[in-house]
């Protein structure tokens, strides 16, 4: 069969078909690389996966980042530091096996935090639960475009603040204090605006919303966009929701994408491996 590439919405991803991940060949990879940058997301079905095979896929893209420093530290598969294992499963001596647990994870891009944030990441479904847990994906070109004048006026040229004291289920990161104050908050300053360097589009770039901040405003008036852009940009014309079956394997482009993911019933069982390709550059500011 030969490889086609359907997108689910209008806004972001993309489902790519007729590819066996673990067989690819280097004539095949820069269509599917290409499909990335313009999708933003992408998604594979069925695929039979060994932790070789998903390392071997990833590095296609680039070099590998560690797992992140998460609540629990990182969690790896034995002899696989590489990869990070996403899972509320406890093992036999009551210790979770991965990280993120059960709950709600809130829109995030992968650690904004680091002054050169991953290019990005990739899930790969071993065990789903019965209903829950489902992943969306947020289009960052698309609602940049679509941005109202006023609002985009507010926001070019400046920068914000992406915190790193909690992660996405609102964990406190292994070996961070506390905090809810933007200006104590470890993190790295970011354009609100970048430009995406492999098709130069403008893309919003907001990280997470918690402990953010819009230079060059008060806090109030900060608090007061932020919540407009993320009200704009979680819109249903910008999303796309995932439901996962094993063997699904996602892929994203932490630049031009936010995600998220619904919570699940904690006493079924969640089994993920992720991957994370690591960022060749700073993001630059979008210039029109």
């Amino acid at each position: 069969m030969a490889m086609t590439v359907r997108p689910v919405t209008a806004a972001v991803g993309a489902e790519v078909s007729g590819i066996d991940l673990a067989k690819l060949d280097d004539a095949t990879f820069p269509a599917i690389e290409r499909a990335w940058i313009e999708h933003g997301m992408l998604l594979f079905r069925g695929q039979s996966l060994a932790d070789d095979d998903l390392l071997a896929f990833s590095r296609r893209f680039g070099e590998l980042d560690p797992p992140p420093n998460q609540e629990r530290g990182r969690i790896s598969p034995p002899g696989y530091p590489d990869i990070y294992v996403v899972s509320n499963v406890l093992d036999a001596q009551g210790d979770p096996i991965g990280a993120l647990g059960a709950g709600e994870a809130v829109w995030h891009t992968d650690m904004s935090y680091l002054d050169e944030p991953p290019d990005a990441s990739m899930l790969y479904s071993l065990e789903i639960p019965p209903s829950g847990g489902n992943t969306w994906f947020c289009g960052m070109q698309a609602a940049c475009d679509a941005l109202p004048a006023e609002l985009r006026r507010k926001i070019e040229g400046r920068r914000i603040k992406h915190d790193g004291t909690y992660n996405s289920g609102g964990y406190l990161r292994q070996g961070v204090t506390p905090t809810d104050d933007p200006m104590k908050a470890p993190g790295a300053w970011h354009p609100a605006i970048l430009r995406h360097p492999g098709n130069g589009r403008a893309t919003l770039y907001l990280g997470r919303r918690r402990n953010s901040y819009v230079e060059g405003y008060s806090r109030a008036e900060s608090d007061a966009i932020l919540e407009a852009l993320w009200a704009h940009v979680t819109g249903p014309r910008f999303v796309y929701e995932h439901v996962w079956r094993k063997g699904d394997l996602v892929m994203w482009d932490n630049r031009s994408t936010m995600h998220r993911r619904d919570p699940f019933d904690g006493e079924a069982r969640r089994v993920m491996h992720r991957t994370q390709i690591k960022g060749r550059q700073k993001p630059i500011a979008y210039a029109a």
